[in-house]
């Protein structure tokens, strides 16, 4: 497959991605006014249904068997190698013939921290059905595995265990969905049960669809255009200042900033 450019950026490792028109064999597809469904290849991953209006919605959710991760399997050597997962993830992301890549900007973005919950009460263990809570303004925000979870006690994940104590763990790579706003795990269901099991929150290296250049290019414009429209302030200050930061800050983040992610027709329709 045709390799990926690489963006030189000051944050995530961003692969400009070509060649590749989608749809790809990872991907969410709706055929009606409901929630996608997650396909990969011709196999359903899971199915949804959304119950409720407005504000309290809840997401109800079936996972199906059959997820192929798009990493090789990792032996415990590979993990004690010193190295940048993010590179080593892209790598693997370009050549795996089941992944989610197709055109347009991706990053990678090593995690080593997330808010209060999104590990614990918000990290989804059932299977194969569960329910997600849809809140105004927050979402769900939270972790969907998708085959389901191994006991903390079963062989490999004793094994990953130690590396998660020697600190040779390799990070879970996930998934960032628009629509869910939250993660699924794309590899490493084991890695995850066993740093959590050790009392470690997961390292990860987050995927997320980035905005193309047009786009953050047009919401800078606007932004620029809405703050030369603004009445003219008092002498420049501190306040001043901080709100000069504040703007460049926000426009330095524009092309870095998650994208919304895409939903496919069905594929007799695509």
């Amino acid at each position: 497959m045709r390799r990926a450019a690489r963006e030189r950026t000051p944050g995530p490792l961003v692969l400009d991605v070509r060649g590749r028109p989608g749809p790809p064999p990872l991907r969410f597809v709706r055929a009606d006014a409901g929630p996608p469904a997650l396909h990969q290849g011709d196999r359903p991953l899971f199915l949804a249904r959304s119950v409720g209006d407005g504000c309290c919605r809840e997401l109800h959710l079936r996972r199906l068997p059959g997820h192929r991760s798009p990493l090789p399997p990792l032996r415990a050597a590979s993990m004690r190698e010193p190295g940048d997962w993010r590179h080593r993830y892209a790598r693997w992301l370009e050549e795996a013939p089941d992944g989610p890549l197709h055109d347009g900007r991706w990053g990678l973005t090593a995690r080593a921290s997330f808010a209060p919950g999104i590990w614990t009460e918000d990290f989804v263990r059932d299977w194969p059905d569960c329910v997600l809570e849809l809140l105004c303004g927050g979402g769900w925000h939270g972790v969907l595995p998708l085959r389901p979870l191994s006991a903390p006690d079963a062989p490999r994940v004793k094994a990953y265990r130690k590396h998660a104590r020697d600190g040779t763990l390799a990070p879970v790579l996930l998934w960032w969905v628009s629509f869910l706003d939250g993660w699924l795990i794309l590899d490493g269901h084991d890695r995850a049960v066993a740093a959590l099991a050790e009392g470690r929150e997961p390292a990860c290296v987050v995927l997320a669809r980035l905005p193309d250049e047009a786009e953050w290019r047009r919401t800078a414009d606007e932004i620029t255009e809405a703050r030369a429209a603004r009445p003219a302030g008092p002498a420049p200050g501190p306040r001043h200042a901080a709100l000069a930061r504040a703007y460049a800050d926000t426009l330095a983040a524009l092309p870095y900033d998650e994208a919304p992610t895409p939903v496919w027709p069905p594929d007799d329709d695509a």
